[in-house]
């Protein structure tokens, strides 16, 4: 990998069901791709992925995560977000509440800052494809 970006863990989430983990250092929002250094490929080796393709990227904390924790999908009155809140609603059904600053339904996606400070999720990528519905908190 290159030198001087930090390496993100990544999850990247297709809208066909398949996930792809790894560590990732070129993701960029305006990019219709980004790689993924994949644990189980050889060093140095990455995997394209294409955004197209993709529900979404969530940057997580770490890979494990923790599946007895259930996320809240709401503010409480002592959490500041910055940004306005959303609820997002995939195609697939799933439902994301969090912070976003720059939703645009032009654009590829667009950053969401989840609700829950607790969350594995540091924040996600939505790919506007994939997206059925945004609505303002």
């Amino acid at each position: 990998m290159g030198s001087g970006v930090e390496a993100l863990k990544v999850v990247a989430r297709y809208v066909d069901g398949r996930i792809a983990k790894g560590l990732s250092q070129d993701f960029f929002p305006n990019k219709d791709r980004f790689h993924i250094y994949v644990a189980d490929k050889p060093p140095g080796e990455a995997a394209e992925v294409l955004l197209k393709e993709l529900k979404a990227v969530f940057f997580v904390k770490d890979f494990v995560g923790d599946a007895q924790y259930n996320e809240r999908k709401e503010y409480i009155p002592e959490d500041k977000p910055s940004g306005r809140k959303i609820e997002v609603t995939f195609a697939d059904g799933e439902v994301l509440v969090g912070t976003t600053l720059g939703y645009d339904p032009k654009r590829a996606g667009f950053f969401l800052f989840p609700a829950d400070p607790k969350s594995n999720n540091v924040r996600v990528f939505a790919v506007t494809t994939a997206v059925k519905k945004v609505r303002y908190l």
